[in-house]
């Protein structure tokens, strides 16, 4: 073996020893036990077909200011389809997309941010709960403290999408 393998070797030894004994150090952070439920928000009446094509026409008008072809869903408060639009032009696999991300901000009451965050953060088992997508542009909708539907939207980049769901999310106080 020659002197530059030995040192290679010596070096990836170290490095794994030095990585090993910092992780062993370290504590889980998903072990801290936080003293209220985090995202402890009430499910309220089912948003009605009125408010979520309000939801949508503000989508919409945010989308075509900007000439972003998207596509937006609104769901109930049970995750269930209420309204939808598809933009000319906007991708066919936003559709599912969208109310993906829709029913997943409903039923886990906060936005699809998050778990995006989480992932890129290393919690890769929030790939494994049921029916979570882990992009941008999910927001709840929460009038008088209380989960009433959510707002899904795809089709540009997860920022993009964000900036058109906030945008719809705005009409529900």
């Amino acid at each position: 073996m020659s002197l530059k393998s030995v040192l290679v070797i010596a070096v990836l030894g170290t490095t794994l020893l030095i990585a090993g004994g910092s992780r062993a150090q370290q504590t889980n952070p998903l072990d801290a036990v936080p003293d209220k439920m985090p995202f402890d928000v009430a499910y309220g009446a089912p948003i009605s077909l009125d408010r979520a094509d309000a939801v949508l026409a503000a989508a919409v008008a945010e989308s075509k200011k900007r000439d972003w072809k998207l596509v937006c869903a609104v769901v109930d408060s049970g995750a269930n389809l209420v309204s939808f639009k598809r933009m000319d032009g906007a991708q066919l696999a936003s559709i599912s997309i969208a109310e993906h991300k829709a029913r997943t901000a409903a039923k886990f009451r906060r936005e699809t941010k998050v778990f995006e965050g989480g992932i890129q953060g290393g919690f890769q088992y929030l790939a494994t709960l049921d029916d979570v997508i882990a992009s941008r542009g999910g927001i709840p909708l929460v009038e008088g403290g209380k989960v009433i539907g959510a707002i899904g939207c795809s089709g540009g980049t997860g920022s993009q999408d964000e900036v058109v769901a906030k945008a719809g999310a705005a009409v529900v106080k």
